[in-house]
C-alpha cells in the first residue's frame, strides 16, 4: 500500500486525472454492457412475449360485439399502441442477440434500424399516454359527474377521440424520425463498409433540440402525469363518497379500480423516463455510458407498462375474464375435440332493460348449460354475466 502511494505521488496530476477518468469511463461502459445484456437478452423477450400474447387476447375479446362500450374502445386502442411498442422492443432483443452471435452484423442492423425504431418508440409512448388520460377522464365522469355519462361516454365519441389521438401524436412525433441518421464508414482494418449513427444537422441546432425536447416531454410525460394525478385523486375521493352496493354498482366499482390500477402502473413506469428526459435533459444513444445504462432500466419499465394491462383486466374485470374464457374455451374445444360443437341459440326475449340469451356449450364428457345475461345501458355499455343453469 505504501509503494502504491509513492507511485501515485510520482505521477503528474494531469496524467492521474486522465487515469481516473479512463477507469470511470471503462466502469460505466461495463455497467452499460451488463445492463443491455440483462434487459435486452433476458427481460425483453420474456416481457414482450407475455405482453404480445396478452394484448392479442385483449384485442380478440374486446372486438366481440357483447364487449362494445366506450371504455373498451379506449382499452382496445391502448392494446394496439402497446403492441406496436412491444414489437419494436422485441426487434431490439433480436438485434442484441445478433450482436452476441455476430457483433458486426448486429451492430450494422442496430445502426440501420435505430432511427426508425426511435420514432416508433416515442410515438407509441405518446399515444399510450393520451389514451390513458382519455380512460381516466371517462372514469372521472362516471364516478364524479354521472349526469354527463349519457352525453359524453358514448362509443362514437370514444372512436373520434381515439382516431384524433393516434393522428396528432403521430404527427407531433415526426421530428423524432429526423433525429438520427445512418451513414457508411469504411473500416481500413477489415476493408469493409460499416454503418454508423450520428445526430442530424436539425438536431445539432441547440435552440431547436432544446425547444422540441421540452415540448415533446411536456406532451408525452409531464402533462399526462399531472392530469392523471389530479383525475385519480378525484376518482378515489368520489369512490369514497359513493356507498356502492354489491350488485351492478359493485361491477362498475371493480372496473373503476381496474382502470385506476392501469393509470397508476403507467404513472410509476413512465416517471423515471420523464425525469431523465425533462428534468435532467438526457438524450439517448449520443449520451455517455452511465446515462445509456440507466436508460436501459427506464426503458424496461416502459416495456413493463405496455405488457401488464392484460393481467389487470383478468384480475379486476370479471366480464372480460368470463368472455375470455368463453371465447378461448370454445377455440380449444374446436381444436382438441372437433367432434363436439358449441351451439349458441339466440332466441332472445327482452325483459325491462335486460336481454337473456341461452348458451348451450357441448363439452367432453357432457353438456353444460349456461345463461349469458346481458345488461345494456343507455350509454351503449353492455355488461354480461354467465350463469350455470
Amino acid at each position: 500500500m505504501r509503494n502504491e502511494e509513492l507511485k501515485a505521488r510520482m505521477i503528474p496530476s494531469e496524467n492521474l486525472t486522465n487515469i481516473i477518468t479512463t477507469k470511470s469511463y471503462n466502469a460505466y461502459e461495463q455497467f452499460y454492457l451488463e445492463a443491455r445484456s440483462i434487459t435486452g437478452l433476458v427481460c425483453y423477450p420474456i416481457a414482450c412475449s407475455i405482453g404480445l400474447i396478452g394484448n392479442t387476447m385483449s384485442i380478440i375479446v374486446m372486438t366481440q360485439k357483447q364487449m362494445q362500450s366506450s371504455t373498451n374502445i379506449y382499452l382496445l386502442a391502448l392494446a394496439f399502441s402497446d403492441s406496436i411498442k412491444l414489437i419494436n422492443d422485441f426487434l431490439y432483443f433480436v438485434v442484441i442477440l445478433l450482436m452476441e452471435i455476430d457483433k458486426r452484423t448486429g451492430e450494422s442492423l442496430y445502426q440501420g434500424l435505430y432511427p426508425y425504431a426511435h420514432y416508433i418508440f416515442n410515438t407509441s409512448l405518446c399515444i399510450s399516454a393520451w389514451i390513458t388520460v382519455s380512460v381516466a377522464v371517462e372514469r372521472y365522469v362516471y364516478v364524479c359527474k354521472p349526469l354527463y355519462v349519457k352525453s359524453y361516454c358514448t362509443i362514437h365519441r370514444a372512436r373520434i377521440i381515439t382516431v384524433c389521438v393516434y393522428f396528432f401524436m403521430s404527427m407531433l412525433s415526426i421530428p423524432y424520425a429526423m433525429r438520427y441518421q445512418s451513414y457508411e464508414v469504411y473500416d481500413n482494418r477489415t476493408n469493409q463498409t460499416l454503418l454508423d449513427l450520428s445526430v442530424t444537422k436539425l438536431w445539432q441546432n441547440n435552440v431547436f433540440s432544446r425547444a422540441y425536447t421540452w415540448f415533446q416531454n411536456l406532451i408525452r410525460s409531464v402533462i399526462p402525469l399531472l392530469t392523471l394525478i389530479v383525475l385519480n385523486t378525484c376518482i378515489m375521493c368520489g369512490i369514497r363518497r359513493c356507498k356502492l352496493s354489491k350488485s351492478k354498482n359493485m361491477r362498475r366499482y371493480r372496473i373503476t379500480i381496474m382502470l385506476v390500477c392501469v393509470v397508476l402502473v403507467f404513472m410509476v413506469c413512465i416517471s423515471p423516463d420523464a425525469i431523465m428526459s425533462t428534468i435532467l435533459g438526457f438524450g439517448y444513444i449520443e449520451e455517455d455510458y452511465l446515462t445509456r445504462g440507466i436508460r436501459e432500466i427506464t426503458d424496461l419499465l416502459l416495456l413493463i407498462n405496455s405488457a401488464v394491462n392484460f393481467i389487470l383486466y383478468c384480475i379486476f374485470n370479471t366480464i372480460f375474464w368470463k368472455n375470455f374464457l368463453h371465447i378461448f374455451c370454445a377455440i380449444c374445444i374446436k381444436i382438441y375435440c372437433p367432434h363436439h360443437q358449441m351451439n349458441v341459440s339466440t332466441p332472445s326475449r327482452q325483459l325491462q332493460s335486460n336481454v337473456y340469451r341461452e348458451v348451450q356449450l357441448a363439452t367432453f364428457p357432457g353438456t353444460h348449460h349456461f345463461k349469458l345475461v346481458s345488461v345494456k345501458r343507455g350509454n351503449g355499455e353492455i355488461y354480461e354475466e354467465m350463469q350455470s343453469s
